[in-house]
């Protein structure tokens, strides 16, 4: 045999042996490469391999250490069908990660560490079937999270933290078959949780903390009319941890009367409060209710004309709001921090629980007597801006500028009324305290009289108040005001009256007695 016929030969058996990864000229190294398939797991990589040839259809990528899916990396795998991406570090979705992925059908990510997926994670995957997802440290799921994903049939959430799904949470999933939220932290499900899924045959819900109040009475009465075909033996065992009358009991056992919520009751103090410029704030909100309300905070929106609008949440980009529109259970706190005139206004603490809602108002005024002050460094050196254009004040400001012109006009006039009126006021004063002085001090006015009282007391008709030339206060006795009233004139020929006595007493006019000190 030539000897280049037997080192092909041997190529060849050494090829063929079990153990020795098959040579591909754009595979990526330490990775196996064999027809559209390209296995690179559990080897330690921290990032998505380059080189891995655009026709793969199959891509293992398990049990490495891949934290951040770059954008842009899997763009030229146009033809990937199946990702395995399990058991890595993943940490965050970026928007868009797999949009270069329209033909994907199955897609796992299980035991990663995702907290969240941010809207549009899953843009592209129009054909994807399966997607995995347990394992990670989901805590809720947002509305329209897989809003892209039509023919989504099988997705797989246990073993996460999940405690809250948003009612759109599964909108879009029309085909999905099989949804496992087992083992995670669910305490209740709304009904509109599971109303996009018309398609759905396979449900898992146990292993959860069941919270057997109102809110889930209808979870009991969808089962037994019609979704218990969607349960197993074993998803039927769905078991209530709290109240702790009903721990440890089956929901489909559960009479509809024992599972109630407490409306919730609202408690902020004070109602108002005054705040400088320049301050940190909290208020606490206090809630009670079963189950336990959701409190969120809100700012009342003031329009043009003063009517209140439609309650909206604490915008994020505003200035100085820390944990605006808060949403927490049993208590809520409003955090304000460096306070300025915007901040003021109109609040609104929100508590709502399956029993109902309830709110109470917060007003915040600020006070700007530490405005002027403030501004003062500014006024000495005044910042340079675009002529022509003034400061923008928010709606309810109460700053002067902020102010329509009319409105100004109006309180400007209003200030020049009130000081004309005090001016007049003292003047007028001033020339009755001249006219006293000049006028001649009736006779007897110097001196203080006094009733001796030999004639009976005096009464308060008889004592005039009267002042000196330098103002002191004297009281004259007028004998002119009799103490008691005079008799008629007694007629003539009527001795009856002549011999009756006298029924009052004449007085001698303006008989005093002086006193000098």
């Amino acid at each position: 045999m030539a000897p280049g016929a037997s080192t092909l030969l041997l190529l060849g058996l050494l090829l063929l042996l079990p153990g020795v990864p098959p040579h591909t000229a754009g595979c990526p190294a330490a990775c196996r490469c064999y027809s559209a398939t390209v296995e690179c797991g559990a080897l330690r990589l921290r990032v998505v391999p380059p080189g891995i040839p655009p026709g793969t259809q199959t891509l293992f990528l398990q049990d490495n250490s891949i934290a951040h899916l770059e954008q842009g990396t899997l763009a030229p795998l146009v033809a990937l069908r199946h990702l395995y991406l399990h058991n890595n570090s993943l940490h965050v979705l970026e928007s868009g990660s797999f949009r270069s992925q329209p033909r994907l059908l199955e897609l796992a990510l299980t035991g990663n560490r995702l907290r969240g997926l941010r809207g549009g994670a899953f843009i592209g995957l129009a054909q994807l079937r399966v997607l995995y997802l347990a394992g990670n440290q989901l805590a809720k799921l947002l509305d329209f999270t897989f809003l892209h994903m039509p023919r989504l049939q099988e997705l797989h959430l246990q073993e996460n933290s999940i405690e809250l799904l948003e009612d759109q949470a599964l909108a879009g999933l029309s085909s999905l078959a099989l949804l496992d939220l087992s083992r995670n932290q669910l305490g209740t499900i709304s009904r509109e949780v599971l109303q996009p899924l018309t398609s759905l045959q396979v449900l898992r819900l146990t292993e959860n903390p069941w919270r057997c109040d109102c809110a889930l009475h209808w979870l009991g009465s969808w089962i037994k009319d019609g979704g218990r075909r969607l349960l197993s033996s074993r998803d039927k065992k769905i078991t209530c941890a709290e109240p702790p009358r009903l721990a440890l009991q089956s929901l489909l056992e559960v009479s509809g009367s024992s599972l109630i919520c407490i409306p919730p009751s609202v408690y902020v103090e004070p109602l108002e409060l005054t705040a400088n410029l320049g301050e940190d704030l909290r208020v606490a909100c206090q809630a009670s209710g079963y189950p336990q309300p959701l409190v969120t905070w809100r700012k009342v929106l003031q329009s043009r004309e003063g009517l209140p609008q439609a309650q909206a949440q604490l915008e994020d980009g505003a200035p100085g709001l820390v944990g605006q529109a808060i949403r927490d259970t049993g208590s809520g706190m409003l955090f304000l921090t460096n306070i300025t005139l915007a901040h003021g206004g109109k609040y609104e603490c929100e508590a709502a629980n399956a029993g109902g809602r309830a709110h109470v108002p917060f007003l915040l005024l600020v006070n700007a007597s530490r405005q002027q002050a403030q501004q003062l460094p500014a006024l000495r050196a005044p910042a340079a801006r675009p002529s022509g254009r003034e400061p923008r004040h928010e709606a309810g400001s109460m700053a002067f500028r902020a102010l329509s012109l009319a409105t100004q006009t109006a309180i400007a006039a209003a200030i020049a009324l009130l000081a004309l009126t005090a001016l007049l006021l003292v003047t007028m004063i001033c020339r009755r305290r001249r006219r006293r002085k000049k006028m001649p001090a009736p006779q007897g006015e110097g001196a203080l009289f006094v009733n001796d009282y030999s004639d009976g007391p005096c009464t308060f008709a008889q004592l005039e108040e009267l002042r000196d030339e330098r103002g002191h206060e004297m009281f004259v006795i007028d004998r002119s005001k009799p103490l008691f009233a005079e008799a008629p004139p007694a007629e003539p020929g009527d001795r009856s009256a002549a011999d009756r006595p006298a029924s009052g007493l004449r007085l001698p006019p303006r008989v005093a007695y002086e006193i000098h000190c």
